[in-house]
């Protein structure tokens, strides 16, 4: 069947229409408009608007697509996209009564509908993963309670804490990105169905029994913004654009952390390649290419901000060129997300090497200037002072973090005219020890392995709650 002949002369060339074809993309579809149109018909019958038996062969002809597959479509120029194919489809096993399915609907209230049936898919599947992610980190942040690690600012030694406690830190972000895209879901979940071409329709439709049958929480209010909305789209693709530049972080840590110089986390073999020329190697390569691929989703999102940003209302041919970018955000955030996931959960930590880093470079540092103000009531930008020239002496001296002692401190406080500190050495070994300068970070959300015990029983109660209500 060709639509156009009835409006216009002639056909489309056969290059005009495979430029606008949407048919490479429209598999994504396929379930969607099946379930699109047998709601609607559903409901056409229901509210007696065409004849019942016909309804039933339509119903009937869409159950044995649904099982056939997507295969059993037959494409060629005239056939514009899925919504035409499967209209041909039911064409060819019922006749010409197949065209009241299409009564009181336009393809532009019903490709927005597929889109949102289709996608709210998609996004549960991810919703999923991205639980299943921050339950392996959890698993593997159980393992590190007590594991010594020395965090970075700058790139640089900054405060010691432990690797289960920096483990949390990817889990926490995950979890705001399964927040955002449940959050998402509320505003994807709304039923365009019933707006037509834009200005709904003279039948008596039933938009409540359509937002039943095919599970959306309302429908929406404009039929003007219905056909023409694909704002749930870009907030979509941020949500995946985010999610992808968490995993990419993570990704080029294990990098960074796999080279020779950190020497902190071996990648397992099944996760890496070895180079064709330099035997020795053992490149990140899965790490690389995740990391490649997390900027796919911010360059689609890029591309249909702006798309939507030019399109006067309602439904513009432009429309279609958004969801292909929605497709190739979702299937790469995904496919990055699943192998993280499977990569991080191969890592061995090299707790030894960790333990010494954190020994070196004065990352207590500040426990040191802590101590000063605890025992001796000194403001903190003073001690602050006094432990950082500490820390200068000691390094040009080239003195060793465990032979600070009082006399040291005292000779640096004099020299900044402050009367002699005094402080007992046992205590200052203490404040510089990175083992129990981590154990008294006692503070909810800090790093003492306590403290991350509860944050992994908290986060372990929030996806046990979030399955149970799936």
């Amino acid at each position: 069947m060709n639509i156009r002949k009835g409006r216009l002369g002639k056909s489309m060339t056969d290059d005009a229409a495979e430029f606008t074809s949407s048919l490479e993309f429209d598999k994504y579809l396929f379930e969607a408009d099946i379930k699109c149109n047998f709601a609607h018909t559903l409901m056409l019958k229901e509210e007696k608007i065409i004849d019942e038996k016909i309804a039933d062969k339509i119903l009937g002809a869409l159950i044995q697509l649904e099982e056939e597959g997507y295969e059993s479509l037959e494409f060629d120029h005239s056939v514009e996209d899925i919504h035409m194919a499967v209209e041909n489809y039911v064409t060819d096993l019922i006749g010409s009564d197949a065209g009241f399915m299409h009564t009181a609907k336009s393809r532009n209230d019903q490709v927005a509908t597929d889109i949102r049936l289709a996608l709210r898919k998609k996004v549960l599947e991810l919703e999923k993963a991205i639980l299943e992610f921050i339950k392996e980190l959890l698993d593997l942040a159980s393992e590190h309670t007590e594991t010594i690690f020395v965090g970075y600012t700058h790139l640089q030694h900054a405060q010691p804490l432990t690797f289960g406690h920096h483990l949390m830190a990817y889990a926490q972000s995950l979890k705001r990105d399964y927040q955002r895209l449940k959050d998402t879901y509320k505003r994807i979940n709304l039923n365009p169905l019933g707006s037509a071409a834009m200005a709904t329709t003279t039948f008596p439709i039933n938009r409540e029994l359509t937002t039943k049958l095919l599970g959306f929480d309302e429908y929406l209010e404009n039929s003007m913004d219905g056909v023409s909305a694909r704002d749930f789209i870009g907030e979509t693709v941020f949500d995946l654009s985010m999610l992808s530049s968490n995993l990419s972080k993570m990704a080029e840590e294990m990098i960074l952390w796999s080279s020779y110089e950190f020497r902190l986390v071996e990648i397992g073999d099944d996760f890496s390649s070895t180079s064709s020329i330099m035997p020795q190697k053992k490149n990140p390569d899965v790490a690389e290419i995740a990391r490649a691929k997390s900027t796919i989703a911010s360059g689609e999102l890029f591309t249909i901000l702006s798309i939507l940003k030019a399109i006067p209302f309602t439904y513009n041919r432009d429309l279609q060129e958004i969801t292909p970018h929605l497709w190739n955000a979702y299937e790469n955030t995904y496919d990055v997300l699943k192998i993280m996931t499977s990569m991080i959960s191969s890592i061995k930590f090299n707790k030894e090497r960790a333990l010494y880093l954190a020994n070196r470079n004065f990352a207590t540092a500040t426990d040191l200037a802590d101590l000063i103000v605890k025992e001796k009531s000194i403001p903190f930008r003073i001690a602050h002072k006094i432990v950082g020239r500490v820390v200068s002496e000691a390094i040009g001296g080239d003195v060793d973090i465990k032979d600070i002692d009082t006399e040291f401190i005292d000779k640096i406080a004099e020299e900044l005219d402050i009367d002699n500190l005094g402080l007992d050495d046992d205590l200052i070994q203490n404040a510089l020890d990175p083992v129990l300068n981590v154990k008294l970070r006692k503070v909810p959300g800090g790093p003492a392995p306590e403290m991350v015990k509860i944050a992994i029983k908290h986060l372990n109660d929030f996806i046990s709650d979030e399955l149970s209500n799936e």
